[in-house]
């Protein structure tokens, strides 16, 4: 039986948290890959700014999923938070209630706001919307990967994930139907949809040369290709349905969300 590849397009995109949502990031890395063709690296449109915003890559994406060609997307930052916070600041189990919610309270898509100006109280009211660093989702916990809690530790996906949510809310707000976020919208993608998926790069980059890129340009890079190749082969399916029992299962559709990848 001849397999028929889901998606044309597969985007890796390495994310920053540093900053806010208008400077320049060397750190923010995008690679783009279709059926025919490996990953290359997106550039920014022509700007003084060398590199991507996260404004402007968010502004990027709105396109890319407005057009009709079936596309993946995987970002490398935490799309929820574990249930223990849901349950401690009794927040509906819902993830689009939780972000509106923390987007209420850590306005981080807003200009000349970082992630730092939230956690000092100089705006926003983070601390009305605490999380501990030892609460870890159920896909954390599987991966090996860091709370999205754990702040100013080498290899912390916390500052990252705290300045992506709000434009995870604002991908949706903007395009609605044209994207489905994985596993949120169901654990199958319905055929022709793009879809938003969570990524963890370092389940992956070390299968790939590095052929010079930087840490954040290969790990962009790696995101792209293992989307592409894992499609093309026919497995990307086995991966939207990862093993998990009763519970685990409600509670990542609903509320924690779950890596792709992570079996």
């Amino acid at each position: 039986m001849t397999h028929s590849p889901a998606f044309e397009r597969y985007i890796g995109i390495d994310y920053s948290g540093a900053q806010t949502p208008e400077q320049s990031l060397k750190g923010l890395r995008a690679y783009i890959a279709d059926r025919e063709s490996a990953p290359v690296e997106v550039q920014p449109p022509p700007s003084p700014r060398k590199y991507w915003t996260r404004k402007g890559l968010a502004h990027w994406l709105v396109e890319v999923f407005r057009e009709d060609v079936p596309t993946i997307v995987g970002i490398d930052h935490s799309f929820s938070f574990p249930i223990r916070y849901f349950e401690t600041h009794h927040i509906l189990p819902d993830w689009q209630t939780f972000l509106d919610d923390f987007q209420a309270h850590w306005p981080t898509d807003s200009d000349h706001t970082c992630v730092d100006f939230v956690r000092n109280g100089s705006c926003g009211n983070g601390d009305a919307r605490w999380g501990r660093s030892r609460w870890r989702r159920f896909t954390e916990e599987r991966a090996g990967a860091k709370s999205v809690f754990h702040f100013d530790v080498p290899g912390s996906v916390a500052k990252l994930t705290h300045a992506g949510l709000p434009w995870l809310r604002y991908l949706r707000r903007e395009v609605g139907d044209h994207i489905h976020c994985w596993p949120f919208d169901g654990w199958d993608v319905p055929p022709g949809r793009s879809a938003l998926v969570e990524v963890y790069p370092s389940l992956w980059s070390k299968s790939y040369p590095r052929e010079g890129r930087t840490p954040d340009q290969h790990d962009a890079y790696s995101a792209s290709a293992w989307l592409r190749e894992t499609d093309l082969s026919g497995k990307l399916q086995t991966y939207f349905h990862p093993q998990l029992h009763f519970q685990e299962r409600a509670v990542a559709k609903d509320v924690e969300g779950w890596i792709l990848g992570v079996m």
